[in-house]
């Protein structure tokens, strides 16, 4: 492990894989090449879910692709970085693979964790607040053995092509989220002034799946951020102990 490292990096909903983007692959390269020009100070890296538009694992098969992401993480993760992998909406049936193959932690539900000296709130977005209900009971479904041994009974021809269809109507209806972003409306600041209550020690939240960019003040002492995606904004946080920054990525000089 590289002993100069000092940077803490969060990224959300890259949905690699998907049909609606206009170049996937470059993307995914895109992504991979961002990994590497953080690998010499990375402590740890947070992907805060929907790295991947449809994730199912059946008993011997994984989806097809997402090589270059794969590998990378778990090149970093062979260097003694830390790869955390939170399940999102899009991503929700993960198991053992990428712990096993890649190394990285897989995290069912919202994170605490002390990072450099902060207290952190981390989590997708989608199972806090007003609306976590949905996500729940959509959660408790498919996290049941019975509906996934059904579920993994059905060809996957037709379990790709449903998801990829459901897919497609949450990516319009998260287009016109970033369209029309409005902070005194998101619920996530809602959920976090409220969890502060409670939990005054937390100095930072951050979210992903709203695929919008955030960052706010919620008193004197905390903030909210929301990450972005990996889709339109490109778009990261890092931490390093004393500064928590959005950053957008540009590989133009990357060779």
């Amino acid at each position: 492990m590289n002993t100069s490292a000092q940077n803490i990096y969060f990224a959300a909903d890259a949905h690699l894989g998907n049909r609606y983007a206009e170049n996937p692959l470059e993307a995914e390269k895109k992504l991979v090449h961002w990994l590497d020009s953080i690998k010499e100070d990375a402590l740890a890296v947070y992907f805060l879910g929907d790295m991947f538009d449809y994730w199912y694992e059946y008993k011997y098969v994984v989806p097809r692709g997402h090589v270059r992401f794969l590998g990378k993480i778990a090149e970093l993760s062979d260097r003694g970085i830390e790869i955390h992998m939170f399940i999102g909406n899009h991503d929700i049936w993960m198991f053992d693979y990428l712990p096993q193959e890649t190394g990285a932690i897989i995290h069912q539900g919202p994170l605490t964790v002390d990072l450099l000296g902060k207290r952190f709130f981390l989590a997708h977005g989608d199972e806090v607040g007003k609306h976590a209900l949905s996500f729940r009971f959509l959660q408790a479904m498919f996290r049941n053995k019975v509906c996934q041994f059904l579920y993994a009974g059905i060809h996957p021809r037709w379990t790709f092509g449903f998801a990829k269809r459901w897919s497609l109507n949450s990516r319009k209806n998260g287009l016109e989220r970033r369209e029309k972003q409005d902070e005194t409306r998101e619920y996530l600041v809602d959920f976090a002034q409220e969890y502060l209550l409670t939990h005054p020690d937390i100095r930072f939240f951050i979210f992903g799946h709203r695929h919008v960019l955030l960052d706010t003040m919620l008193n004197q002492t905390s903030r909210l951020l929301i990450a972005g995606d990996w889709m339109y904004y490109f778009s990261y946080i890092r931490w390093d102990g004393n500064q928590l920054t959005i950053q957008r990525f540009n590989d133009s000089m990357i060779q």
